[in-house]
């Protein structure tokens, strides 16, 4: 079953990506998925949005290594390529990009993963913290292609104060 947010957010999909429901394509922890027009050997990019309320003091970039931790226990190979810090102490976020080796319905891939973490506060509670994540899977031959279009979508997320 797909999740909801914990805080509401609004946010513009690229051109030629289409909505898809969670649940049917493989991806039931997920608040959101989108994908790609044209499949790359079989796999097709997508981006995926799903969050929490975080009431620990967990730092982002110890959010983003237990994520790693995750895909490793679940049994993918996962090379953590880069880590920054991004945003400021009022909007706090983190880009992380992982190399990952798995099989997806049952064929090996070599994929790339960019993952962003967006810290915010739930507009009707300020005491209260949730992390976004923002991610794009797509085949390590396909990913150069589509990582303009994931950060174009990126930059229109934002907190949908019009739903609290």
């Amino acid at each position: 079953m797909p999740t909801t947010l914990p805080v509401p957010i609004e946010f513009e999909l690229p051109d030629g990506w289409s909505p898809a429901p969670p649940d049917e394509v493989g991806a039931p922890g997920s608040a959101f998925v989108a994908l790609h027009p044209h499949p790359d050997a079989g796999f097709t990019a997508n981006i995926t949005i799903d969050g929490e309320y975080r009431p620990d003091a967990a730092t982002l970039p110890e959010i983003g290594i237990a994520s790693v931790e995750r895909l490793r226990t679940a049994g993918a190979a996962v090379e953590v390529e880069g880590r920054q810090e991004i945003g400021s102490a009022e909007a706090p976020g983190l880009t992380q990009q992982l190399r990952i080796a798995a099989v997806v319905a049952g064929a090996r891939r070599d994929l790339l993963q960019s993952q962003v973490y967006l810290s915010m506060l739930d507009v009707a509670d300020q005491r209260r913290r949730a992390v976004i994540r923002l991610v794009l899977t797509a085949t390590a031959s396909q990913h150069p292609a589509v990582l303009a279009d994931f950060q174009d979508f990126v930059r229109t997320v934002r907190p949908d104060v019009r739903a609290s």
